[in-house]
């Protein structure tokens, strides 16, 4: 079995059962650190990604994500499920095409998603967005790979929280295909009960982006894995923000205290001896 494929095994094996948390690095660096944290799968985020970048979310193109997802899986021995947006298409071919690239990055999993890139108008029609989710399931399937792939419904980013409407499209979704489904933004246990309870026995993902829950509860609730989609990145730049705002307004740097050892925690990926800091 090839690396790629006992990866990408190991990532289906983890969605039979249990609950586990899939954090999201946003470079080698925080893939690294993730994965010596002993992590089970990593996933990326678009926005992290964007924000290293110097732009918001939603700005940055598939040829360069494509790069971005190659760097995530050559930086780690992981599964990685890659944040694929909204395929970075519109029309089903489309997407099937842009799928087939990103599975040739060596991702063990992707998400499709159905914004349609207007905030006021921003849920794709359902009956195409069944239709992407079938074209990226045929995708898929013709690479022979086996990778996961996950649908998710953007209403509650975009000002949608019809709890409904987004059960009745998760289910399309998983019909059409989707070995897992997504609703990011949930703010009460209350949803996640409700929509595990109406897809199962398709698993679910649940971003966690405020602290509404814990890991126990999710688990009890029959989520199967979590995300923290760019939260990880945001309190990393707080505290980045935070010194350099110290610097500036008050000339000292109490930030600098207790910071970790950065060479010690990635000196296992490459080997050798450390170089001091500077």
């Amino acid at each position: 079995m090839s690396d790629g494929a006992a990866r990408t095994a190991a990532f289906r094996q983890l969605h039979e059962s249990g609950c586990f948390v899939m954090p999201n690095p946003w470079d080698a660096g925080s893939a690294r650190a993730l994965a010596s944290l002993g992590f089970p799968a990593l996933a990326t985020t678009s926005a992290g990604f964007a924000w290293s970048t110097g732009r918001p979310d939603n700005s940055v193109g598939l040829d360069e994500t494509l790069v971005h997802l190659r760097l995530i899986v050559n930086a780690v021995d992981l599964p990685v499920n890659a944040d694929f947006q909204d395929g970075y298409a519109l029309e089903p071919e489309a997407v099937a095409t842009n799928v087939g690239l990103a599975v040739g990055t060596g991702v063990a999993g992707l998400s499709i998603e159905d914004f349609s890139g207007d905030p006021a108008d921003p849920l794709i029609d359902p009956v195409l967005a069944v239709e992407r989710i079938a074209a990226a399931r045929a995708a898929i399937d013709a690479t022979g790979t086996g990778v996961v792939l996950t649908a998710r419904s953007e209403g509650f980013v975009w000002g949608r929280p019809d709890l409904a409407g987004t059960i009745r499209r998760l289910t399309a979704y998983a019909e059409a295909g989707a070995d897992c489904v997504y609703a990011p933004w949930l703010t009460s246990v209350d949803q996640v009960s409700a929509i595990v309870s109406a897809v199962s026995p398709t698993p679910v993902n649940l971003l966690v982006n405020t602290p509404f829950t814990t890991l126990a509860e999710a688990a009890s609730l029959g989520v199967r894995r979590i995300s923290v989609g760019g939260m990880l990145a945001k309190t990393a730049w707080r505290g980045f923000l935070q010194a350099a705002r110290e610097i500036r307004d008050e000339g000292t740097f109490t930030g600098f205290a207790d910071l970790p050892d950065l060479n010690a925690l990635l000196q296992p990926f490459v080997g050798g001896s450390g170089s001091q800091e500077n």
